[in-house]
């Protein structure tokens, strides 16, 4: 097949910027040349969260890759095909160590070849689903449309309950300025929904506008009912079933049975506002970050933030020039890494070249798979001999600590010496939510911008008074103040097989679930984005649901197919899990007294990050095991109203 003059001419300009080490694993894939792993081809390892795009090599060699590359890439354009479509296990370890510069575990093999598209993680050939056999899932945001496009995919009825117009869950509620991804859009993304992603880290529209492409592409929106809410659910033994009980616009309640609930409600929702005496004495303007009017104006006024975390430190930045003065009150401070590539658009000859050849593009995302997932995840682990454990937790995380306090003092510059016992964290790095820098501490340079760490004793009118009796008046209040996070599926109310309520088994914020997916006495119900689900070490989150949601229709799979009526997890093999899950805890940087943190609950037990690394959740979610499980035959048919 000829290839188009002006095709080679875009190809070329985009291997010549291309990321070098994506490049090593795509050429032994397309040529069958292992030599590319070796060297004088060796990637050098470069610290921080970046590309690395040179692979630290000589120019000679850059280009000698490059070449080959080039040429192997028209080739396969113009009909060669690949000399090894599907790399061993082994291989696939080699070539993604060689394209790091360290060494990769072999465990990850079949994890590997899972995130290149070997093991689809969508569902693929129609289950024989029984005659009113019904799915209600709960929410349209991420986790929700993951179920859906699944659940279509398989054939299986259901229907989708969504409070707001659309889908996008909080792509679609939060607008404030700066709002977007700190994981790689590349990375954040369904594995079988490709996008032309514009920037690197994109904000809030791109973000949302991939949702809704993805809920249109596959379908799913003719079974969302949008503006409706759920205020019950509980489950009937004698038919298998749930009752729903629903909200539409007008208010009225309406009831929906259904066989099978999943529950996408999401965890950061709803927001809350914190218990400050005289908050609502407030004579100015006031709003949640969650709640971001659409016509909100901050030109020229007086504006005060309330908390200082991953909302705060995205918006900060984006409306210092253009209010009078910012005030930020911070209850604790942050580690932030370097943000290399914030706001970088992605050029549109590598966007070309992220189309037209899929190796290259998962390759890339496996490469940020490695860096943002569980290569930082035994530095997390404490040191019993380390004796430095309030700073860090081992030599490993003493050296982040030393790498982000670099960059935080070069990026204060001549502010350094008077910031630096503000913003500079003394508990272990990763400790907290580890935010991302996009000119966060350059902001605090700005004379506009002040950090208050005084604890805020009171508000009167338009001052925040603090506790030292320093007075800070504002026009604006923002409220960057966080969500109900630990108080997990508080949207509406579950009630389970014996008629005791989810909040209540969970004793209101101590959340626990097989898998972070189900719990005894709730069957044939399955948790999205569950307790102890979050990979706190980094990552993605879209690929902790993609494997979740193959777990649950592995199983919804096997109650078809031996006509089963209920599933619900044996509780030994619960609290055997979570004893599990609380056991590593103990061992990780959450657990660390050195800091407040919303992962854990008032109790101290850790709610909700995962102790696992997400090559373990790939394992754990691969199939379902229903031995684990007291399965009941199918009894009843039910259809949703």
């Amino acid at each position: 097949m000829t290839i188009a003059l002006a095709e080679q001419q875009v190809l070329t300009q985009a291997i010549a910027i291309a990321n070098v080490p994506t490049l090593l694993p795509l050429l032994v894939q397309m040529t069958g040349e292992t030599h590319w792993l070796d060297a004088p081809y060796g990637v050098r390892r470069e610290a921080g969260l970046g590309d690395n795009d040179t692979g630290g090599l000589p120019p000679a060699q850059q280009q000698a890759i490059r070449d080959a590359a080039l040429e192997a890439i028209l080739a396969w354009r113009g009909g060669r095909r690949l000399a090894i479509e599907q790399p061993s296990e082994e291989l696939l370890v080699r070539m993604l160590s060689a394209s790091m510069g360290e060494r990769v575990p072999q465990e990850y093999g079949e994890f590997t070849a899972a995130q290149l598209g070997q093991t689809p993680f969508l569902a693929h050939k129609p289950f024989d689903v029984p005659n009113g056999f019904h799915v209600l899932v709960i929410g349209a945001g991420v986790s929700g449309l993951c179920a859906a496009v699944n659940l279509h995919k398989a054939g299986v009825p259901f229907t989708v309950i969504e409070r707001n117009p659309t889908v996008g869950g909080v792509w679609w509620e939060n607008r404030y300025p700066g709002a977007g991804v700190d994981t790689p859009n590349h990375l954040y993304a369904f594995s079988f929904a490709n996008y032309d992603w514009k920037n690197y880290f994109c904000l809030r529209d791109d973000l949302h506008g991939y949702l809704e492409k993805i809920c249109n592409d596959f379908d799913v929106r003719k079974h969302i009912r949008f503006d409706t809410e759920v205020e019950q659910i509980s489950y009937d033994a004698s038919t298998q079933t749930w009752t729903a009980i629903v909200h539409g616009a007008d208010g009225a309640a309406q009831t929906l049975s259904a066989n099978i609930v999943i529950s996408g409600a999401g965890l950061f929702n709803p927001p809350v506002e914190p218990k400050i005496a005289g908050l609502d004495s407030w004579t100015g303007e006031r709003w949640h970050t969650a709640r971001w009017p659409q016509d909100a104006s901050l030109d020229g006024k007086r504006v005060a933030i309330i908390g200082n975390g991953a909302s705060c430190m995205q918006i900060g930045p984006e409306i210092q020039h253009e209010v009078q003065s910012l005030s930020i009150f911070q209850r604790s401070n942050h580690w932030a890494a370097p943000f290399e590539q914030f706001r970088k658009e992605v050029p549109e000859p590598i966007r070309y070249l992220f189309k037209a050849v899929p190796l290259y593009r998962q390759w890339y995302r496996v490469r940020l798979g490695w860096t943002f997932n569980d290569k930082v995840h035994p530095t997390l682990q404490k040191d019993p001999e380390w004796d430095q454990p309030q700073r860090s937790l081992n030599a490993a995380n003493d050296g982040h600590r030393a790498y982000f306090t670099r960059h935080l003092i070069n990026e204060l510059g001549d502010q350094a010496q008077h910031l630096l016992d503000k913003v500079l964290p003394t508990y272990p790095p990763f400790g907290k939510r580890m935010l991302m820098d996009n000119g966060w501490y350059r902001m605090l340079r700005n004379p506009k911008v002040a950090l208050i760490d005084n604890p805020i004793a009171r508000i009167d009118g338009d001052k925040v008074i603090c506790a030292d009796g320093s007075e800070h008046s504002a026009d604006v209040l923002v409220l960057a103040t966080g969500f109900d996070v630990l108080r997990l599926v508080n949207t509406y109310t579950t009630i389970g097989r014996s008629g005791q309520t989810l909040r209540d088994a969970w004793d209101d914020d101590n959340a626990q679930a097989y898998l972070g997916t189900v719990v005894p006495d709730f069957p044939n119900y399955f948790i999205l984005y569950g307790p102890n689900l979050q990979p706190g070490h980094g990552g993605s989150l879209i690929f902790v649901i993609e494997m979740q949601v193959r777990y649950i229709m592995d199983v919804i799979g096997k109650m078809c197919a031996q006509n089963l009526g209920a599933v619900e997890v044996e509780p030994a093999v619960h609290w055997q899990f979570n004893d599990e899950v609380d056991a590593r805890h103990e061992n990780m940087v959450w657990s660390h007294p050195g800091m407040s943190t919303y992962y854990r609950n008032a109790r101290g037990r850790i709610v909700i990050n995962s102790p696992f690394r997400n090559v373990d959740w790939y394992k754990f979610s691969k199939s379902a095991n229903l031995d684990e499980f007291i399965v009941e035959p199918r009894a009843h048919n039910a259809a949703a109203q």
